[in-house]
């Protein structure tokens, strides 16, 4: 596997409550688009996602099964295939015990793409990373990915920082697709919130 594009899931490319019901989520309109065009260039989709809601014991850890298979579902009339589903369980005030801890899982930390990175031979370095949030950018930043910010309002913590400017801004998972295939020159670079 040499083409990896490294993606948040909620905002994303879906919308809908993340792991409580997997029949809910929906693939949003331009992450279809966005989708089929990376496919067809030969890029793989790995998702990254952060589920503390597991840690607080509002979803179990099986849940993400559901999750996941149904990811593939929606994946499949594309003909994309889910390279691979990572996602951090964690967070220090959660109420599940052995979830209730500081880890380098969570984004922003890098430890879910580096995880996967080595476990699909994927040079980081090689590989974008899409979210909506810059916890996303920061996560692959520090993972040494290329990075796209969709900034469609879900960011609420514009702290300036180096490692979460991302490389490229656009409002679209189908934008950011034209951009990683090289079809349209960036909207933005170098972007400063």
């Amino acid at each position: 596997m040499k083409r990896v594009v490294f993606l948040g899931n909620d905002g994303t490319f879906v919308d809908g409550p993340h792991g409580n019901d997997p029949a809910q989520i929906r693939l949003l309109a331009e992450a279809r688009r966005g989708l089929m065009r990376l496919v067809r260039d030969g890029y793989s989709i790995v998702i990254v996602a952060s589920h503390s809601d597991i840690a607080h014991g509002a979803t179990p850890v099986s849940a993400m099964d559901a999750l996941r298979a149904r990811i593939v579902e929606l994946f499949t009339p594309m003909g994309a295939e889910l390279a691979g589903f990572y996602y951090c369980p964690h967070h220090p005030t959660g109420s599940v015990i052995e979830f209730a801890i500081e880890c380098e899982c969570s984004k922003p930390g890098a430890g879910l793409i580096l995880r996967a990175a080595q476990e699909l031979g994927v040079d980081p370095a090689e590989a974008w990373m899409v979210g909506d949030t810059l916890d996303d950018v920061e996560a692959g930043n520090r993972a040494g990915c290329r990075t796209i910010l969709l900034d469609h309002g879900n960011e609420t913590e514009w702290r300036a920082d180096g490692n979460r400017w991302p490389s490229v801004v656009v409002g679209d998972l189908d934008r950011a697709a034209h951009v990683i295939v090289g079809a349209e020159e960036p909207v933005r670079v170098g972007y400063t919130p």
